[in-house]
């Protein structure tokens, strides 16, 4: 998905070593705790990330009133699911839903802001000037380009994230899943389809 978008080893090492350099001064100036950057590492492996959104899509699947109600005021819909304290905080607030369907596809860009409590830490890529410039003027080309192509008669809409509304997508049911449990339709959604970049495949049989 990502290698679309990929950045050479020497660039990715250099900024590894400028973040270590500046983690480490500020920690000498007392700004930062000396694990400081763990504990926020740690938070998004725990508390706020894709596991979030992948239960939120998978209830929406399973439960058409919760659907209707994430899609009319999304934050209330998601309070109902009880998640940990800062759900609404860390770039969660004005989080707004949008549901692909067998007209419509929807794809998610980035300018400003990111909701890392449904969608985890952004991928180098999605930050990617050319990915969200070529995503407002060529949506299905890039689409096609991530191995989803859409039909000529299938709208795109294209949504722009930003500090007034955060959106993120309900992807597609996939087919032959009426078997399974909400947590196992859970484990088939992805950070990519919930940006619209990637379908939701079906469970293997």
């Amino acid at each position: 998905m990502s290698s679309l978008f990929a950045y050479d080893d020497d660039r990715e090492a250099a900024s590894a070593a400028r973040v270590r350099a500046l983690e480490a001064l500020l920690i000498e100036k007392g700004v930062l705790g000396s694990d400081s950057v763990d504990a926020v590492l740690a938070h998004f492996d725990t508390v706020a990330g894709p596991f979030n959104g992948a239960r939120i899509v998978a209830r929406a699947w399973t439960d058409p009133g919760y659907r209707q109600r994430l899609l009319e005021d999304t934050p209330k819909a998601i309070a109902e699911l009880h998640f940990p304290l800062g759900m609404d905080g860390a770039e969660g607030e004005h989080m707004k839903a949008v549901a692909n369907s067998a007209t419509v596809h929807n794809l998610v860009i980035c300018t400003l802001c990111y909701p890392w409590p449904v969608l985890g830490l952004p991928p180098y890529w999605y930050k990617d000037p050319v990915f969200r410039s070529r995503g407002v003027r060529e949506p299905r080309a890039v689409l096609r380009e991530f191995g989803v192509p859409v039909a000529a008669g299938v709208e795109v809409k294209v949504w722009d994230s930003s500090a007034q509304i955060r959106w993120f997508v309900i992807p597609e049911r996939p087919a032959d899943s009426a078997h399974l449990s909400e947590e196992e339709l859970a484990a088939l959604v992805t950070p990519e389809a919930m940006m619209g970049v990637a379908l939701v495949p079906s469970p293997v049989p």
